[in-house]
Formats: C-alpha cells, structure tokens, sequence
C-alpha cells in the first residue's frame, strides 16, 4: 500500500470514529424544544463523508497497484523526478481573458436569473473553451 491510499484509510478511520462518538453524544442533548433525539444531518453527513473517504481509498490503492513506483514512494527521489511534462502555455493568447468575461456574463446571468443572460453566458464559454483548446490545431485566419 503507498501513501495515498494510506492517507485516505487514515482519513476513513477519523471519520468512522467520529460517526460513532458523535451519533449518541447528540442522543443526549436538548434542542430548543427540550426534546432528546438524534441529530439526522449531522450524522448523516460524516457517514457520507466516511463512505466517501473510503471509497477514494480503494480506489488508490486498486490504482497504486497497478502503477510504477511514485517519486513519493522512493526515498531517495530527486524533486525534479515527480516534475514531469510542463506544459505549452501561449503568451499572446487573448482566450484565457475571454473565457473570464464569458464566466463573468454567465455569473451576473446566474445571480440576477435573467435566462438569456444564463443562456448567451453558456454559449459565450462554451464557443471561448472551443477556441482556447484549439488554437493550435485549426487552421489560421488569413489576414
């Protein structure tokens, strides 16, 4: 087992430990109306969460069998050897800003619940994604 899938069994086994401390010690508190009783949304939530957690945990550990050996796993690993790829980032692109804006318009679209400010916010990101993810690969405007 390496050290993600560990993590998350660490984190599965606080939060089972919390679902059992906190299910009777909500039991025998008073809420407002001076009636004793379970907390359902509480323990509802840290019991998701714990099948959460461990579902994340199998799910690397089943991973982590399958890979080669991580850079975190070896003691004698070098940090460039967890580096990588780097990626190609365009220095001119006008994209990235486009792609704000267009969030921006879906946003005030979204807090003032004008639909077709939702709607021309949708496409306006959907068209800036497709243009920033192709930059490279359609063919050039002619000027």
């Amino acid at each position: 087992m390496k050290s993600g899938s560990r993590v998350m069994y660490g984190i599965t086994m606080f939060l089972f430990i919390m679902v059992i401390i906190y299910t009777p010690a909500t039991i025998f508190v008073k809420d407002d109306a001076w009636i004793y009783g379970i907390e359902w949304a509480g323990v509802v939530a840290l019991t998701l969460a714990t099948l959460l957690a461990l579902m994340l945990a199998v799910y690397l550990q089943f991973t982590e069998r399958r890979s080669d050996i991580l850079p975190e796993d070896w003691e004698e690993a070098e940090i460039a050897d967890k580096a990588g790829i780097l990626g190609f980032f365009s220095p001119s692109s006008i994209w990235p800003v486009a792609m704000s804006g267009a969030i921006l318009v879906l946003g005030l679209g979204i807090i003032y619940m004008h639909y077709w400010l939702i709607v021309l916010g949708a496409a306006l990101l959907v068209y800036t994604t497709v243009r920033l993810s192709m930059q490279y690969g359609l063919p050039r405007e002619k000027h």
